[in-house]
């Protein structure tokens, strides 16, 4: 994508490329580079020196510890990041409850959470989906009772990613039942160091467990965790998902994959011969990365209007749709690229410190479990069918 940088631009870019030399990890951007996982501490030292920088949440609003930055510089920090191969940065604290707590939260509560997300002091996990609510969100029955001066929680959540890591959880129960499924939810805030929680594994496709149960017996909470009003929490809930949603495009790192494909399917590996002589692979491909081009310049108009103070609206399942749609056709891409390479399953030579050795190139032993670790993107942050229906609803009036 061609844009018209002004000097002050290129400036800046370059400023976010000195950056990244002096202070990312090299074995961390390494890793990432060839699709294998990085600790939590690899994360949380890139996050750091984003803090130190006064680089951490572009998204936020500058007087609580945003960047100010322009559409421009979001563009250039984000496509910088993407081809460095830097940490994603855990977006439940930064990406999504922040916002909430700046547009919802009491001045106390700014106080005390806001900077230690800044600081990447404190990690957030998200409480939405149950056992029996995913999609259907508005039918969770984690319930939320009042008790003098504490809320009383009982109840299960699952699917929660980096439980296992959070210092703190943001989640939707029920404090109301004779009305409307969606108004009787209340969005509160869990230390998840509190008495009766308990976080347990669960082990995806890939073999990895980044993934958990969280459950809730008897948990007491204070009534000043409450966001918002109580009753109110389907609105708060509505918002951060616009947020998460806009976030999962993530259409700079899909551009350095795809671009990895680009080199693998140099070599010869098919039958002796370079895939880019493969027309029916060149064809997925280029139809690919098209559509990766259309979904940059709709990221670009989103982040141009939050820019101006309009959160995400509709447009957030847009990006939702086809941007998790595009990360599986890249790993679907890599995997047929990567052939017989693939095959060997050797999750432990994966692990950071590992002395195992490879079979295969580096890139050949994570694209079997991004593969199916990747199943999930159509589904986590509100399903795709869901996001259709709310643009059938929202935009076609259906």
């Amino acid at each position: 994508m061609n844009l018209d940088f002004s000097n002050k631009d290129q400036i800046f870019r370059e400023e976010v490329k000195s950056f990244i030399e002096d202070n990312l990890n090299k074995e961390t951007a390494r890793r990432i580079g060839e699709g294998l996982p990085v600790s939590k501490e690899d994360t949380q030292e890139w996050q750091i020196k984003l803090s130190n920088k006064g680089w951490m949440a572009p998204n936020w609003p500058k007087e609580y510890g945003g960047t100010g930055w322009s559409l421009t510089q979001r563009y250039i920090f984000d496509e910088e990041c993407g081809a460095a191969s830097t940490p994603r940065t855990i977006p439940f604290g930064v990406t999504m409850v922040g916002p909430v707590i700046i547009k919802y939260g009491t001045e106390e509560q700014k106080k005390k959470y806001l900077p230690k997300i800044l600081s990447s002091d404190q990690w957030w996990c998200q409480g939405y989906s149950e056992p029996g609510s995913g999609s259907d969100l508005a039918s969770l029955s984690t319930k939320a009772i009042k008790d003098g001066n504490c809320y009383i929680i009982n109840g299960t959540k699952t699917w929660t990613s980096l439980a296992h890591h959070a210092d703190m959880m943001f989640v939707l129960v029920r404090t109301r039942s004779d009305c409307k499924p969606q108004e009787g939810i209340s969005f509160i805030l869990i230390d998840m160091k509190s008495e009766g929680i308990s976080v347990n594994p669960i082990v995806t496709l890939d073999g990895s467990s980044e993934i958990n149960m969280v459950y809730l017996e008897n948990v007491k909470v204070p009534l000043e965790n409450l966001i918002h009003e109580e009753n109110k929490g389907w609105t708060v809930a509505k918002y951060l998902l616009g947020h998460e949603r806009v976030s999962i495009a993530e259409v700079a790192r899909s551009k350095k994959a795809l671009s990895r494909v680009k080199e693998i399917a140099r070599l010869n590996l098919d039958g002796g011969r370079s895939l880019t002589k493969n027309d029916r692979f060149m064809d997925k491909l280029i139809k690919c990365e098209v559509k990766l081009q259309a979904l940059e310049y709709a990221e670009l108009k989103v982040i141009s209007d939050a820019v101006k103070g309009n959160p995400p609206g509709a447009e957030a399942s847009i990006l939702k749709i086809r941007g998790s749609e595009i990360q599986q056709q890249i790993t679907e891409l890599t995997l047929e690229a990567s052939g017989y390479y693939a095959y060997p399953y050797q999750m432990k030579s994966m692990e950071k410190g590992s002395n195992e050795p490879i079979v295969g190139p580096s890139w050949g032993v994570s694209s079997a479990p991004k593969y199916f670790n990747t199943r999930k993107t159509t589904i986590y942050g509100g399903s795709n069918e869901i996001q259709k229906n709310i643009l059938a609803k929202m935009v076609l009036g259906l």
